[in-house]
C-alpha cells in the first residue's frame, strides 16, 4: 500500500508539501498540487482518514441524535442534514434513544454514545430533554445545535418552526372553509412543539368565537395506532356512533393518515362527512385516499441551516444560515367546504 512519502518521492516534492497540496490546506502552487495528485493517482495512494483525523485533531464528523430513525419526520431531517455534509466533504454519526431507562435517559445515553466518538459537533433534536439538561449540554459541548426546540438563554444555536403560527394556520384553514364543530387528535402533552402548535390552534379557534369541546379532543402520541385509535373514539362518541364534528385537526400526519384510514373503516366519507387536515408535509402525505391537506413545516431547510451553523463553528466556514422558517398550508383533497360560512380567506 502505498503511503505519502512514497507520493512525495514520485513528485518530487517534500512530505509536507504532498500533504498540503492533497488535502487543501496550505499555501501550494498550483503546477506542485498538480503534480502530486497526479503522483497520488498514479500510486492508488488514498490519504488515511484516521490520520488525518489525528494530525488536525478533527474527526471530520459530526454527531446527530434523533429519537427515532423511522417516521417521516426524523427521517427527512436526516436527509437533509446528510446532503448538507457530502457537499461539504464531511460525515454524519447517527444515534438514537439507546439503553435503558426513560425516554429522557435513552436521549442522555444517546448523546453521550456520540460524544464518545469525538464528533466535532453535535446536532441534537429531542423533546424528552429538560431545558436544564440542554443548558448542560450546551455548557459542556458548546459546538453544539438544537433543531426543532429552543433553550433559553441559547437562541443563536437553536432552530425551529414556529409551531404556534402553525398552529395558528391549521384552524385558519379550517375555519376559512366553514367548519365550527372540529374535532382534535393532539401529540404527546410533554412535547414542546406540540404544546405550542395546539395553543396556537386552540387560541386561533378562540379568536374566531370557537371552542372545542372537551369530548372532541383525544391524544394520540404522534403514532399511527394511537392516531386511528383516537379517531375511532372521536367516531363512537358521537350520536348513534356517527360523528359530529365536521372538521378534524391531528397535530402531525401519521395521526391524520391513520385517521383518514380509521374513518373509512366506519363508514365515514373524508372529506365528505370529515375534513381531515394534517401537520407537518411529509413525504407520504400526498398519497392517502383522498390525498392529505397539512400544515406544511419546512423541517427540511430548519435541520439545513443548523448544519451550516454547526460547520461554520467546527470548521471556520461561512456557509449561509437561514433563521425564519415559514410554515404554509399544502392543500389538497382531505378538506372541503363546511356547512357555515367562512371566516376569512384560505390561509
Amino acid at each position: 500500500m502505498s503511503t505519502i512519502k512514497d507520493v512525495a518521492r514520485l513528485a518530487g516534492v517534500g512530505v509536507g508539501t504532498a500533504s498540503r497540496a492533497l488535502t487543501g490546506r496550505g499555501s501550494v502552487s498550483d503546477g506542485t498540487a498538480e503534480r502530486v495528485r497526479a503522483a497520488a493517482g498514479q500510486l492508488g495512494y488514498r490519504p488515511s482518514s484516521i490520520a488525518q483525523a489525528l494530525s488536525l485533531q478533527r474527526s471530520g464528523a459530526i454527531g446527530v441524535y434523533v429519537p427515532l430513525f423511522d417516521g417521516a419526520f426524523y427521517s427527512e431531517m436526516l436527509g437533509s442534514i446528510d446532503r448538507v455534509l457530502r457537499v461539504q466533504g464531511r460525515h454524519m454519526i447517527a444515534a438514537t434513544g439507546c439503553g435503558v431507562g426513560s425516554p429522557r435517559q435513552k436521549a442522555l445515553d444517546g448523546i453521550e454514545f456520540l460524544i464518545g466518538r469525538d464528533c466535532d459537533g453535535l446536532l441534537v433534536a429531542s423533546n424528552s430533554l429538560t431545558d436544564d439538561d440542554c443548558t448542560e449540554l450546551f455548557r459542556r459541548f458548546p459546538r453544539l445545535v438544537m433543531l426543532n426546540r429552543g433553550v433559553p438563554g441559547h437562541a443563536k444555536a437553536c432552530f425551529s418552526v414556529d409551531h404556534a403560527a402553525a398552529g395558528r394556520l391549521a384552524a385558519r384553514a379550517l375555519v376559512a372553509e366553514g367548519h365550527r364543530e372540529i374535532a382534535v387528535i393532539e401529540g404527546p402533552p410533554d412535547a414542546p412543539d406540540n404544546r405550542a402548535r395546539m395553543r396556537g390552534f386552540f387560541a386561533e379557534l378562540a379568536a374566531s368565537g370557537i371552542a372545542v369541546r372537551p369530548e372532541h379532543r383525544r391524544e394520540g402520541g404522534f403514532r399511527f395506532s394511537l392516531g386511528a385509535a383516537a379517531a375511532r373514539a372521536l367516531v363512537a362518541a358521537g350520536p348513534g356512533g356517527r360523528p359530529d364534528f365536521t372538521a378534524l385537526f391531528a397535530a402531525n400526519d401519521l395521526m391524520a393518515m391513520a385517521a383518514i384510514s380509521a374513518l373509512a373503516e366506519l363508514g365515514v366519507r373524508v372529506p365528505q362527512d370529515v375534513s381531515v387536515i394534517g401537520y407537518d408535509d411529509s413525504r407520504f402525505s400526498g398519497y392517502t385516499s383522498p390525498p392529505l391537506t397539512t400544515v406544511h413545516v419546512p423541517i427540511d431547510a430548519v435541520a439545513a441551516s443548523g448544519c451550516r451553523l454547526l460547520l461554520n463553528a467546527c470548521y471556520d466556514s461561512e456557509l449561509p444560515v437561514e433563521r425564519r422558517f415559514a410554515p404554509t398550508i399544502a392543500w389538497r383533497g382531505s378538506v372541503m367546504r363546511g356547512p357555515h360560512p367562512p371566516l376569512g380567506e384560505r390561509p
